[in-house]
Parts: structure tokens; C-alpha cells; sequence
């Protein structure tokens, strides 16, 4: 059996937040999902939060320690939301002993009744890591009341990533740095952990398994938070985890060279310059291993 213990970060807030609306949803799909698979037993849903956040967690959830630190702690000039660090939020798994398998999700990513038994089949056949793209529904949902409606919706695709599952001994390899929540970097952050430390890392960029209130693909972001996520990312992360990458791992490595070229180029969560090393050092190991079967079998004649 697979035990997989689900993380996410609630935050009280204004009905003038779009949160306000999907916040509900996203719970209400949680405890769907997770009564409806078929190990229903070996599923439990936690959250960690802000003391003053505490208030609107659901009694299905589980919930983990405070969370005591923010963006707004580490530079007096900051000024907007109090956003955690998601490495802060990655340390509430510490305090689960009985999980398999972590799943972290924004706030605001809802879940399809047969999500979890998806993602312990993709487990089933290999997979330590799984990152999973949304779809993209409009705002005229608005109630959990309205589930069975946002199941039937296809919606529209979303290129980004926002779904991580990943095996519990991954966890003390990631390089988190200062990275905070719900600012761009973040989902680039852990796709390239995920990338660096998984064996057997799985991109599933074109199923319904979950959705968005919202058709936006790259909402208004706090340019500050912005600026510190993408600095910290570059400066802090990437050089930390670049040694790890092979191209095998990244998303569209299956598909043909142009294809994959121009998928990574578009992709927002990965990096043109990236690609292009990985692939002169994919040709390059390709290159070396044809010449040497031509040189042992010169020799052996």
C-alpha cells in the first residue's frame, strides 16, 4: 500500500481575493478525491498556515505546525502579502512519519474525484516524481456546490506546472533557497529539484486530473516578490542543482529533437539556455557512443 500524505498552505482572505471563491473549491475537491479512491485509508490531507489562517481549515485536514516566517521578515523594504517560503512549508513533512509519498498544491489548484488514484497508479509502475499540469476553467464557478459541473468542463490547457508528488526521501535533497509561495519561480524551482534528484520523474502535461478557477496563464504578480524569487533562483538554486540535469529528465525529452526544441523554448518554467547545453552534451554523449562501437568492432575484425 501506498501512504501519501497531501500538503497545502490555506490563507484567510478578503472576498475581494480570487482565493476567496476557490479556496472552498479546492478543499471540497480534496475530500472528494480522497474518499473516493479506491485505498481511501492510506490518503490524508494536512495543512500548514499562519496562526490567524487557522480559522477556515476544513476538519477533514490535518493540521501540521504554524508556519512563523515570511518574505516580509527578510527585508524591511517588502511590502504586500505575508507569503511563506515553500521551504518552510517542505519542513511540515517532517512532522508526518507515517507517508510514502508527498503531494504539495497551491491553494487554489482543485482536484478530479479520481485524482489520487492516478497518481498512485503512475507511483505503481516506477515513477518517484510526478508533476502534473492543470486545466484551466472560467470564473463562473464559484461554489464547491457546482463540483459536478467543474468535473464535466474540459476546460483549456494551462503550460505551467502547480501539482508535485514526489517520494519522502527526495525531501532532504531539495535546494529550496528563499523562495516564497505564489509568485513566479516557484513551480520553476521545484520542477528543476524534482528534475536534478528523481530517478524516474514523470511530466503529465495532458490530462484532466486537475483545475483552475481562472482562464489567466500568467496572473499579476507583486514585481518585488518577483524580482527576490527570480534573484534567488538564479543566484542561490540553479548553479546548486545544473550539475543533476540530464535532458532524459526534463519534459518533451521523448519527443523529436524539433518538437522538443521548440516546446522547451515556449515552456515558462524552463530555460532556452538550458536546453540547448543539454542537448550539445545529449549529441555529444550520442556522438561518442557510435564512434566507439565503430572502434571496438574495427578491433575485433
Amino acid at each position: 500500500m501506498v501512504k501519501i500524505a497531501h500538503i497545502i498552505n490555506p490563507v484567510k482572505v478578503k472576498e475581494s481575493s480570487d482565493l476567496y471563491n476557490a479556496q472552498p473549491i479546492t478543499f471540497e475537491s480534496m475530500v472528494v478525491a480522497s474518499k473516493y479512491a479506491e485505498n481511501f485509508n492510506q490518503i490524508t490531507l494536512y495543512s500548514t498556515q499562519f496562526e490567524e489562517d487557522k480559522e477556515i481549515i476544513p476538519s477533514d485536514f490535518k493540521i501540521l505546525s504554524n508556519l512563523t516566517k515570511s518574505i516580509l521578515d527578510i527585508n524591511p523594504k517588502y511590502k504586500g502579502k505575508k507569503l511563506p517560503f515553500i521551504k518552510d512549508i517542505f519542513k511540515k513533512f517532517n512532522e508526518i512519519d507515517d507517508a510514502d509519498y508527498f503531494i504539495y498544491t497551491n491553494v487554489d489548484i482543485a482536484l478530479m474525484p479520481y485524482f489520487y488514484d492516478v497518481v498512485i497508479d503512475y507511483i505503481k509502475v516506477g515513477h518517484d516524481a510526478i508533476i502534473i499540469n492543470r486545466r484551466r476553467l472560467s470564473k463562473h464557478y464559484s461554489s464547491p456546490n457546482e463540483l459536478q459541473f467543474m468535473y464535466a468542463d474540459l476546460g483549456k490547457s494551462h503550460p505551467g506546472f502547480d501539482c508535485f508528488i514526489f517520494k519522502k526521501e527526495l525531501l532532504n535533497k531539495f535546494v529550496l533557497g528563499n523562495i516564497c509561495v505564489g509568485v513566479p519561480f516557484l513551480e520553476t524551482t521545484l520542477v528543476h529539484n524534482l528534475v536534478a534528484f528523481a530517478n524516474n520523474p514523470l511530466f503529465v502535461t495532458d490530462k484532466h486530473l486537475t483545475f483552475h478557477i481562472g482562464m489567466e496563464v500568467i496572473p499579476k504578480f507583486h514585481k518585488p516578490y518577483y524580482l527576490h524569487n527570480r534573484v534567488d533562483f538564479f543566484k542561490n538554486i540553479y548553479p546548486k542543482l545544473k550539475p543533476f540535469f540530464t535532458l532524459q529528465k526534463f519534459p518533451y525529452a521523448a519527443l523529436p529533437i524539433y518538437k522538443r526544441a521548440i516546446k522547451w523554448m515556449l515552456n515558462p518554467s524552463i530555460f532556452t539556455l538550458n536546453y540547448i547545453d543539454l542537448e550539445r552534451k545529449n549529441i555529444f554523449e550520442k556522438t561518442k557512443t557510435v564512434l566507439n562501437e565503430i572502434r571496438w568492432r574495427i578491433l575485433q575484425r
